[in-house]
């Protein structure tokens, strides 16, 4: 089996990675710059966890990179902010999920954890899988922090996603935590969609470390 697994620069990620590596026969870690709402140092440091994982999986790792931030500058825009990570996360399955299709993948990893952001209520988990067919693995969506913390420190991940960086400007103050499929689509409406999957999709780069 192959999957797409969406890693951050944050500590979850990269641990739900390591748990499903010795299922699989391959990870492809796929990273959505956010340029300009993050500076570089987000990438930076999700190519040193993409070195540490290719290090301690059991599976094959492939690394890629896309670029996000334009859409999310766009959804700014035209949308009504309060939805952006909600919008922001339907774009990653989007991206995730014509990567799976094209490496024939059969399902996308994340590291959503049960109500530990805005954006991972229950309500928002099923608006924002609604953006796509693809199964969604969620490996740690019952963990407690600690324990992904005590996991990120063993296989050496923790101390790189605590890096400092600048965090996503892109968040709103008061992100919506009970986003409706309804609200989100009328939302969505406003943009082309399909252009700007497209368009990211176009950056992608396949990265050697």
């Amino acid at each position: 089996m192959k999957l797409v697994s969406l890693v951050s620069s944050g500590i979850d990620s990269p641990v739900a990675t390591f748990l499903m590596s010795d299922k699989v026969d391959e990870i492809i870690l796929l990273h959505a710059k956010t340029t300009p709402f993050t500076d570089k140092r987000e990438t930076e440091k999700f190519l040193k966890l993409a070195k540490q994982l290719k290090k301690i999986c059991q599976c094959k790792i492939k690394i890629i990179t896309l670029d996000h931030g334009q859409n999310l500058a766009e959804y700014k825009k035209n949308s009504d902010n309060k939805y952006t990570c909600v919008f922001c996360k339907r774009m990653l399955l989007r991206y995730a999920e014509k990567i799976a299709e094209k490496n024939n993948c059969e399902a996308v990893l994340t590291g959503d954890n049960l109500g530990q952001v805005a954006s991972q209520t229950l309500q928002n988990i099923k608006t924002i899988e609604e953006a796509v067919n693809i199964p969604v693995f969620r490996p740690l969506i019952g963990f407690d922090k600690e324990d992904i913390i005590k996991i990120a420190k063993e296989i050496g991940t923790y101390e790189l996603s605590i890096l400092p960086s600048s965090g996503c400007s892109a968040v709103p103050n008061k992100p919506s935590t009970m986003a409706k499929i309804e609200k989100i689509k009328t939302e969505e409406n406003s943009l082309e969609i399909d252009d700007l999957l497209n368009k990211a999709l176009k950056t992608a780069e396949i990265i050697k470390i």
